[in-house]
């Protein structure tokens, strides 16, 4: 993957100062008799500096103001910054290596600027980047991207390229969610949630031996998972749909699929098209608390399953990642609308679509996307294989009936109702399209 920029967290990730800010903001809270003061902290921990303080002075009535506690942890902070901080091994040697090679840097904290510029003075790394960038000064928290997206706005790299940098594991979701590629720095000593870490970054470094420029380039794009809940009449379970919503990275409601959401208790990352079938109390619902709304004209030549498609697509490219689709709630109803979707999904077929509902999962082969489904049902289970566009050239192991580079013409019934025998099971699309079945 290319690397043209790259957007650093300052504590926990340059600066071994995780555990000084700990100690720090605890003794300050001791020192005004508050009780279970780690706890306090760490629940506010994703709260830049000031905001920290006010916090504390109108939550728990410690300091004569907000902006006196503000000064008073400064001043320990300054002092143990000096005394008690040093940078993580190599990184130096790993910001030399990225300036050598012309990527540009810059630092995106919840520490304040002068407070930055301080500490990374006083151990010699200040001189690698271009700018500080203070989440103060730009918007919310880490728990929201707009400090990543202002650091990447100064440097002006695309963001697919731009990586970002992070320990924490709140800052390593949000950069994630909108597109960043993310290092999350991991030590022997902080206690970040690796497998949480696992699940939004595109690596996970524990520090900084064996991580290089030339590793990162080697990496292939991140994929995006997404899920698309359409308004099928023939709904699935609300637990089957909570359960692929937890799989997944981003979740689409295609115009009535908000319905199904709703009540599965479910917020979309995207409410998208013509807003036709969804009823009018759920309407409001999703346009209230999706991340994105999308609205369509209602005379249209795509379904809104081909709509939300295309903007999962868009959403994917935007991040710089491949896309890998799962749908739900789309298959029921008339068959027309049935066989429709089949040819939808034929056309993202590169984006290797799976479709699973109540009864059955369905998965799109093509050399393009996904050519091989290893084990797609156990022994006894029905899989049908359906060719979509053009003959498929499919071979099949491990069934009753075993197939070796055979031919099957679009929508026959050649490959209908094969049986499963062995565990060591097989599909393989050589050529074509084609829908494979489990039932």
């Amino acid at each position: 993957m290319p690397v043209r920029g790259a957007i650093f967290d300052c504590d926990g990730t340059l600066l071994d100062s995780m555990p000084m800010w700990t100690q720090v903001c605890v003794a300050l809270l001791r020192n005004y008799g508050v009780e279970d003061a780690e706890r306090i902290f760490a629940e506010h921990e994703s709260l830049d500096m000031d905001k920290k303080c006010y916090w504390y002075h109108d939550n728990l009535g410690i300091g004569s103001s907000g902006e006196a506690l503000y000064r008073e942890l400064w001043t320990m902070v300054e002092r143990a910054y000096a005394e008690r901080v040093a940078p993580f091994e190599g990184c130096a040697a790993f910001l030399q290596e990225l300036r050598s090679a012309g990527v540009r840097m810059v630092i995106a904290s919840s520490t304040p600027t002068e407070m930055l510029r301080f500490a990374l003075g006083a151990h010699g790394l200040l001189g690698y980047f271009d700018e500080l960038v203070f989440a103060g000064d730009v918007g919310r928290g880490k728990e929201y991207p707009d400090v990543y997206l202002a650091a990447q706005e100064r440097l002006g790299t695309p963001r697919g390229e731009t990586w970002v940098f992070e320990d924490a594991p709140f800052g390593v979701r949000s950069a994630a969610r909108v597109g960043f590629p993310v290092v999350a720095v991991l030590n022997d000593h902080d206690g970040r949630d690796e497998a949480f870490l696992q699940t939004w970054a595109t690596v996970v470094a524990r520090g900084y031996e064996g991580l290089s420029l030339s590793s990162l380039q080697a990496l292939r794009p991140r994929t995006l998972d997404v899920l698309v809940v359409g308004g099928s009449p023939e709904s699935s379970a609300a637990e089957l749909v909570r359960a692929l919503a937890q799989q997944a990275e981003f979740v689409i409601a295609a115009d009535a699929g908000a319905n199904v959401l709703a009540a599965a208790g479910v917020i979309p990352d995207l409410f998208c098209g013509d807003e036709d079938s969804v009823s009018d109390s759920v309407r409001g619902w999703a346009e209230g608390h999706a991340g994105d709304v999308k609205r369509y004209p209602v005379e249209k030549d795509d379904s809104d399953l081909g709509l939300a498609l295309s903007c999962a697509r868009a959403e994917a490219e935007r991040r710089g990642a491949c896309l890998r689709v799962v749908a739900t709630c789309v298959s029921g109803g008339r068959p027309d609308h049935a066989l429709g979707v089949w040819g939808v999904l034929a056309r993202h077929a590169d984006a290797a679509p799976r479709v699973v509902e109540d009864g059955f999962e369905c998965r799109i082969l093509c050399r393009e996307g996904t050519p091989v489904w290893c084990r797609p049902a156990g022994v006894g289970q029905t899989v049908s294989a359906i060719a979509l566009v053009g003959d498929a050239v499919v071979s099949e192991r491990g069934f009753r009936w075993t197939l070796d580079h055979d031919r099957l013409p679009p929508l026959s019934d050649l490959g209908l109702s094969n049986k499963v025998v062995s565990d060591e099971c097989a599909v393989e699309c050589h050529r074509g399209t084609l829908a494979v079945f489990r039932v």
